[in-house]
């Protein structure tokens, strides 16, 4: 049962496949190999012939999956299709056919074809006999064939030609046996290769075994020196086991100096019988290590034996011959006068070297006390002394188990030492491989300098490099000592004897790149227009070369960037035509040779106004100010000067201390009520003056009177109606009147004025009390005159008398005189005279009319009132 099932499942798979694929194809030559260029033939047949839908009509050729053109194709019968490929050049190449059915293609049969050329005739045919071994032969097969191809060596015996060894091979070379091989026949070789496409065979070659044998290496014994002598070494070894007998051998020995790395060849000549050989070497180096190795060949054959391994021996020792390489440098102290010398020194320069070096030695003593010489040993090559002012001489010199050699001196001057500057001009280049230093002497004659170069960050002596140079101003170094993008400080030196003078100072770069980082940007003084922008040096760690200028790039707020250039040993630079009151953006980039490095932005406002804005703003308001204070010191001070110019006080009769008023008392509400309800004008004839009278001339300025009692003096009798109330008045010419009398107020006159000025005085009043006063000599009685108010005064008589100053009155002057005229008739001079006056009426609603109050009047021939008065 399970059988029949397998069996089902095959015929189901055969059937699948005979519907979806036709794989009963063959193509033939089945992977074929043809000559490169030559035309490809294949053939391509259907093994089942019984389908007539599927014939060889509809088979398709492809070339590594391209389609092959239909004209190439050759429809033998509906079985066989042919293709034919011209010119085939592919060295491989995948060629199948296919049935095209159903708009599909069905691969039928592949095959993969190769392409290639005929072999070559070998040429070169070599070979080397190793004695006892075995016999190896190389060819040059010529040209790659690109197909497989194999080679056979055939081995043919000069006497026996029939007797042929073959040694096939598929590379270049081939190996017989030894056991085959004797020594003293002759031979011949030839080649042959072959391939596919063809063969090709050699000419048989003679070579004699004597001509191509190589034996092992010798091995070396020994290499010795030989106590006492000098510059000599000598060489043992032993020959190979393996050599043909009976036959001279050349063996050559060669020793390299391994200081110089020079190497130089001897030829010793052994035979073959002598297992041991030897030679001695000589004109070698004191003190100098050799490296040797040996080889052999028979002298008939062209192969030398390999070289032997390596063995080193070192040469008796002499005494150094050559100085130390000795610099110095000398720095001072600033707390005493000691200073550190810094000696140093490099290893002998003299060739050959004499030997190896066990040590050196110093000695220094000043130059003056030759006596008192030091000696310190060392084995370093560096040494620090601490010396006095004095100038010294140091000799420093090396030792090994030969001796010493010469010394090497140097001169420290003395600190107060003052050497001229020899050197005028250092300068400094660099080319591809060099850094050149040419310098400039003012002193042809010197032919000896030393040039001292180091690192400008290097803070150790013993960092610096040195070297001498004799007859000429130029030096040249190579590159590769300095570090690139390194500073490094260069000195040059002018050298008398063991003495060095001032060095000449420059600097240089073997090699520059642009900085590593650019400066920070930072503002100074800050402007309406303009700003003052600041920038640090970079750090020599980071400058990369030498800056050449700084360029200050600057930008407002959305404007366009500008820029300026300045030097590089510009370290600030002020920005001017800036906007007022804008943003900006600062950065500035430093240059060298190798291009610039832009620093960290910055950004900074301008100001609205500047300096002098601002002092054109302040001057105007200062000088305000000044003289609003200046004007107000003024008013403080002269307060009551403008008080009398601008407000004046107006006397008020009524709070005047010159008189008192009869009617204060009295008449007081009836005459205020007649003033309130009356426009009348006055009644001059019911006004009546109380003439006052002085004691003396002298007395003039003394108007502090009590009403009452000098009315009782100088008449006797109290005046009806005045009130007992005592008013004092100051008579001071510079003092200021008390106050001015009421409006409301009648004035009161003397009789002594006359007609005319009592016309023009007008007292603005509505109506006035009638005042009655008693003038009879010292002694008057009171009257009333009653006359209507149009009634002008009566002229006044018998005047001589003079006014005081009255207080009273702005501008009034402070004294009048009345000359009495000489038509009047005299007077009683005991009598006190007082005579009403009249004002003229007062007008309503009339503006600046004239008004006056009472006034001081002295008489001037007063000594009526003197003598009333006594």
């Amino acid at each position: 049962m399970f059988s029949n099932l397998i069996w089902m499942f095959v015929l189901l798979c055969i059937s699948v496949g005979d519907e979806n694929s036709i794989r009963d194809a063959d193509i033939f030559p089945s992977s074929p190999e043809i000559e490169r260029g030559s035309s490809l033939k294949l053939s391509c047949v259907l093994r089942k012939n019984y389908m007539p839908q599927r014939n060889a009509s509809h088979i398709i050729w492809k070339l590594n999956n391209e389609l092959i053109a239909p004209e190439n194709y050759n429809i033998v019968n509906k079985t066989v299709s042919n293709i034919t490929i011209h010119n085939f050049t592919y060295s491989i190449a995948n060629v199948e056919c296919l049935m095209k059915y159903l708009d599909k293609e069905l691969p039928l049969a592949h095959t993969e074809v190769k392409s290639g050329f005929r072999p070559d005739m070998p040429k070169n045919i070599s070979c080397i006999y190793f004695y006892d071994v075995n016999l190896t032969c190389t060819w040059n097969a010529g040209r790659e064939t690109s197909l497989t191809t194999n080679y056979t060596l055939y081995r043919k015996l000069m006497s026996s030609p029939d007797l042929v060894k073959p040694c096939p091979a598929v590379t270049e070379s081939c190996s017989l046996s030894y056991l085959d091989n004797v020594y003293s026949n002759d031979f011949c070789f030839q080649v042959e290769a072959k391939n596919v496409l063809g063969a090709s065979l050699t000419e048989c070659v003679p070579i004699p075994l004597q001509k191509i044998e190589k034996f092992a290496p010798p091995e070396i014994i020994s290499v010795k020196k030989i106590p006492g002598i000098k510059q000599l070494l000598t060489v043992t070894w032993k020959m190979p086991e393996k050599i043909i007998p009976l036959k001279h051998i050349i063996c050559q020995v060669q020793y390299r100096n391994l200081y110089s790395n020079f190497t130089e060849f001897v030829n010793v000549s052994l035979n073959s019988k002598k297992k041991i050989g030897s030679c001695n070497l000589t004109g070698l180096w004191d003190s100098t290590d050799y490296s040797v190795a040996i080889r052999c060949v028979n002298n008939e054959s062209a192969f030398w034996s390999g070289w032997s391994g390596e063995k080193n021996e070192s040469t008796e020792e002499n005494a150094p011959s050559g100085k130390v390489d000795l610099w110095r440098v000398i720095e001072s102290s600033r707390s005493s006068r000691n200073r550190s010398v810094h000696l140093m020194w490099k290893p002998l320069k003299s060739f050959p070297p004499s030997g190896r070096i066990l040590g050196y030695k110093i000695q220094y003593f000043p130059e003056n006390k030759a006596a008192h010489k030091r000696t310190n040993n060392t084995t370093e090559q560096k040494m620090t002394l601490l010396l006095n002012e004095e100038a010294h001489i140091i000799s420093v010199t090396a030792y090994n188990s030969a001796g010493e050699s010469p010394e090497a001196i140097l001169r420290i001057p003395s600190p107060d030492e003052k050497s001229s500057q020899v050197i005028e001009k250092v300068v400094t280049s660099t080319t591809n491989e060099e850094v050149v230093v040419q310098w400039i002497t003012s002193e042809p004659e010197t032919t000896k300098y030393v040039v001292e170069w180091y690192e400008e960050l290097e803070m150790d002596p013993f960092g610096r490099s040195w070297q001498y140079i004799s007859n000429s101003t130029k030096w040249k170094n190579n590159k590769k000592n300095f570090k690139p993008f390194i500073c490094y400080n260069i000195l040059v030196y002018p050298l008398y004897g063991s003495n060095a003078a001032a060095p000449s100072y420059t600097q240089i770069y073997a090699e520059e790149k642009k900085p590593s980082e650019g400066p920070v940007a930072d503002t100074g003084i800050l402007g309406k227009n303009e700003v003052t922008i600041q920038w640090n040096e970079i750090s020599k760690a980071k400058r990369n070369g030498f800056i050449t200028n700084y360029t200050i790039f600057y930008k407002p707020k959305n404007g366009k960037e500008l820029n300026e250039t300045v030097n590089s040993d510009v370290l600030q630079y002020r920005l001017k035509s800036l906007q007022a009151n804008t943003q900006y953006t600062v950065q500035i980039m430093a240059s060298n040779k190798a291009g610039g490095t832009i620093g960290e932005p910055k950004t900074f406002k301008t100001l609205k106004l500047d300096k002098e804005d601002i002092f054109f703003i302040a001057i105007p308001v200062e000088i305000s100010i000044l003289c609003l204070i200046g004007l107000w010191m003024t008013c403080v001070l002269k307060k009551h000067v403008f008080k009398k110019v601008c407000w004046p006080d107006i006397p008020n009769p009524e709070e005047s201390l010159a008189v008192e008023w009869p009617l204060a008392s009295s008449v007081n509400n009836s005459f205020l009520k007649r003033m309130s309800s009356q426009t009348k004008t006055v009644n001059f004839e019911e006004i009546n003056v109380l003439e006052y009278c002085f004691p003396e001339e002298s007395q003039e300025g003394s108007l502090l009177i009590n009403y009452e009692n000098h009315v009782s003096e100088c008449t006797g009798i109290n005046t009806k109606g005045i009130t007992n109330r005592d008013e004092k008045i100051l008579h001071n010419e510079e003092h200021e009147a008390p106050k001015s009398f009421s409006p409301s107020m009648p004035y009161i006159i003397t009789d002594q004025f006359t007609g005319s000025q009592m016309h023009s005085a007008l007292i603005p009043v509505k109506e006035v009390q009638p005042i009655e006063v008693v003038a009879s000599g010292c002694q008057q009685n009171p009257t009333k005159n009653e006359e209507n108010d149009n009634e002008e005064v009566l002229n006044l008589e018998d005047f001589s008398e003079k006014t005081l100053f009255n207080p009273y009155l702005k501008n009034s002057v402070k004294t009048r005189e009345f000359l009495v005229s000489e038509s009047l008739p005299e007077h009683s001079t005991d009598e006190c005279r007082s005579q009403s006056g009249a004002l003229l009426p007062f007008q309503p609603n009339v503006l600046a009319q004239s008004y006056i109050t009472v006034d001081m009047f002295r008489v001037a021939k007063g000594q009526q009132c003197e003598r009333a008065l006594l």
